[in-house]
């Protein structure tokens, strides 16, 4: 059960640059403040994580898109309109002195996750919530916080509990145009072809 001192008690570790795993609608993330150059690599040391993959992030609401781009494009914002919250991570190009590790090929993905907890997350840090699945390079994710708590132990500091989590992956796509997929999940293609014509 995650009630509102769960959340409070997240938010403070984010702020102080810490580890939180949460649910999504998905499965389960480890995520830290995007924006903090420190936290980004603690999280990148826990995962394993090569330096060449970039970490998408989870957005709070649509308005948060401020802090990643200047150049959210009218299809970025009518696939937000018609698919946020939810499994679609769209690449944004990536404002100037955002970290490393949420930049690749000068993009961020990036997506309003339809989980509450997450969203909460993001809104509580008032910042972008670096958002991989918590499970460390070529493990299975986790669906459930023991699962991650058994990946991560004393790495994290805080665990929050939705239950159990076995949503597809988000599907990860560059609006261009033209259109390219570069992971296939949730939502279907056609259906994000059908609310970009």
């Amino acid at each position: 059960m995650v009630d509102d001192n769960c959340i409070e008690r997240a938010v403070a570790a984010l702020t102080a640059g810490e580890l939180v795993v949460f649910p999504t609608e998905t499965v389960y993330g480890v995520g830290c403040d995007a924006l903090n150059p420190q936290a980004l690599a603690r999280l990148c040391a826990a995962k394993k994580r090569p330096a060449e993959k970039g970490i998408a992030v989870i957005l709070a609401d649509t308005e948060m898109l401020a802090q990643l781009t200047t150049g959210a494009t009218d299809r970025t914002r009518a696939l937000a309109q018609a698919f946020w919250p939810g499994p679609l991570t769209v690449l944004v190009p990536s404002r100037a002195g955002l970290p490393d590790p949420i930049v690749r090929d000068g993009r961020t993905g990036c997506r309003v996750s339809a989980d509450d907890i997450a969203r909460r997350l993001s809104a509580g840090l008032g910042r972008p919530l670096a958002s991989p699945s918590a499970n460390p390079a070529d493990q299975e994710p986790a669906h459930d916080a023991e699962a991650a708590r058994r990946y991560f132990g004393d790495t994290v500091s805080v665990y929050l509990d939705g239950g159990h989590r076995d949503g597809a992956p988000s599907t990860l796509i560059d609006p261009g145009p033209p259109l390219r997929v570069l992971r296939a999940g949730a939502i279907d293609v056609s259906t994000i072809e059908a609310a970009l014509r």
